[in-house]
């Protein structure tokens, strides 16, 4: 998963989405610099992950994107399935996107100095272009993963995956579903969240 749904995994509780939007970039022995609470937020990134990685549905559709992306088809997933949470955004959350998205990008941005520095300017990239915005269109998606390219060491060409995905995405939907379902209930048991 990316960043829209290990946001949103996170219910209301601001430390705990905090350190789940920030765990990819804390190391292990980092861990007791952060408050309980955000502690918690990065252990659950992690279960998240975890999680994600060893379900069949996910891994199916990584099956998908294999052949042409190799072991980069696990990133790409990650990213479309945030592009299959934002477009369907109303199956799970009361308040627009625009509106959750508007108040996470405040929450963050009064968090500034905590963020990790090398998230720091990746954040306000991240508000100014609103990506979790962008995730809800097919040209958001391709945006996002030509960005993501660009950042390998190769030219890795993610936004080919498009037309996979294009392809694909009747059979995959009610799939991903089936997966957001025990994933949401996953989070919420490994949290002890009542959001």
């Amino acid at each position: 998963m990316n960043f829209l749904a290990h946001i949103y995994l996170s219910g209301s509780n601001e430390d705990l989405r905090f350190g789940n939007f920030i765990a990819d970039f804390i190391r292990g022995n980092k861990l007791n610099q952060f408050s309980v609470g955000v502690q918690k937020g990065i252990q659950l990134h992690r279960a998240i992950d975890t999680f994600t990685d060893q379900h069949p549905i996910f891994r199916k559709h990584c099956k998908l994107l294999y052949p042409e992306h190799g072991h980069y088809a696990r990133v790409i997933m990650d990213v479309v399935y945030d592009h299959f949470l934002a477009a369907q955004w109303e199956r799970y959350h009361t308040d627009t996107l625009e509106n959750f998205a508007d108040a996470f990008y405040l929450a963050t941005a009064d968090r500034i100095n905590d963020l990790p520095v090398k998230m720091q300017g990746m954040f306000a990239t991240m508000h100014k272009q609103n990506w979790l915005l962008q995730y809800a269109t097919v040209e958001g998606l391709e945006n996002i993963l030509m960005h993501m390219s660009k950042r390998t060491s190769f030219p890795a060409h993610f936004d080919r995956a498009i037309p996979t995905i294009q392809q694909e995405k009747a059979q995959m939907l009610p799939q991903f579903y089936d997966f957001f379902e025990e994933l949401c209930l996953f989070s919420k048991n490994h949290s002890n969240l009542d959001s």
